[in-house]
C-alpha cells in the first residue's frame, strides 16, 4: 500500500527523488557559487555578492508542494529559518515557479503567504523566469544550499534523508542542512556536501 501510495504522488505532483544521470551542470561543490541579483517580495533588490563574509542558505520553495506543506505545517523550516539567523546565517527562500504554475506568487501573496505561515527568512526571492533557478540546477522544492563566508559552495542537495510528505517524518530524520551549519558554525567541515535531492520539481 505505501509503494502504491508513492507512486500515485510521483504521477500527481511530478516528484524528482534522485538527481538525473547525466552530465554535471550548476554549481558544483568547493567552487565559487553563482552570484546573482533578485527583487524579495517588498521589492529590495538582493546579490548574493553582498553577503560575503556570512553564511548563506538557499531554499527554493513552492508553497503549493507536499514536501514543503510537511515541513512548514510542522514548524520545522520556520524554527531551522530562526534558531541560523539568530546565528548570523543569511536564509534566502527562492521562488522559481513562472507565471501560471503551481507555486508562483505575486509580491503581494508572497508577503502575505510569509506572514501565515509565520516563516523566517531573510527575505523572500522572487525568480519568476527562472534565471537562478537554472543557474543553480534547481531541480525541485526543497532543494537546498549553503554558501560559506568566501562565496564558496559546501553543500547541495535535499533537506533531510526522509523522502516522505509526512509531518511524522520530520522528528528523527537526519536533516543534512542543520548538520552541516553546525558543523560549519563549529569551525569543522561538512562530512556531506552532496545528498540527492528530492521533492517536486520547480515548475518553470
Amino acid at each position: 500500500m505505501k509503494q502504491i501510495s508513492t507512486l500515485l504522488l510521483v504521477l500527481c505532483f511530478g516528484i524528482l527523488s534522485f538527481a538525473h544521470a547525466e552530465s554535471p551542470k550548476g554549481p558544483e561543490i568547493g567552487k565559487k557559487a553563482p552570484d546573482f541579483k533578485l527583487p524579495d517580495a517588498h521589492g529590495k533588490e538582493h546579490m548574493l555578492s553582498n553577503f560575503e563574509g556570512r553564511y548563506v542558505v538557499l531554499e527554493w520553495l513552492n508553497h503549493d508542494c507536499p514536501f514543503v506543506v510537511k515541513h512548514y505545517a510542522s514548524g520545522n523550516m520556520q524554527m531551522l529559518q530562526e534558531r541560523y539567523r539568530d546565528k548570523g546565517v543569511v536564509w534566502l527562500s527562492i521562488i522559481s515557479s513562472a507565471p501560471g504554475k503551481q507555486g508562483y506568487l505575486e509580491p503581494e501573496q508572497a508577503i502575505k503567504v510569509t506572514k501565515e505561515k509565520k516563516a523566517k527568512p531573510t527575505a523572500v526571492l522572487l525568480d519568476p523566469e527562472g534565471k537562478v533557478g537554472r543557474a543553480y540546477d534547481a531541480r525541485v522544492t526543497p532543494h537546498m544550499y549553503i554558501i560559506d563566508p568566501e562565496g564558496m559552495l559546501v553543500y547541495m542537495g535535499a533537506i533531510d534523508d526522509i523522502r516522505s510528505t509526512s509531518v511524522d517524518d520530520v522528528e528523527g530524520a537526519r536533516n543534512y542542512v542543520s548538520e552541516a551549519l553546525d558543523l560549519l558554525l563549529a569551525g569543522e567541515k561538512v562530512k556531506k556536501a552532496a545528498t540527492q535531492p528530492y521533492g517536486c520539481t520547480v515548475k518553470y
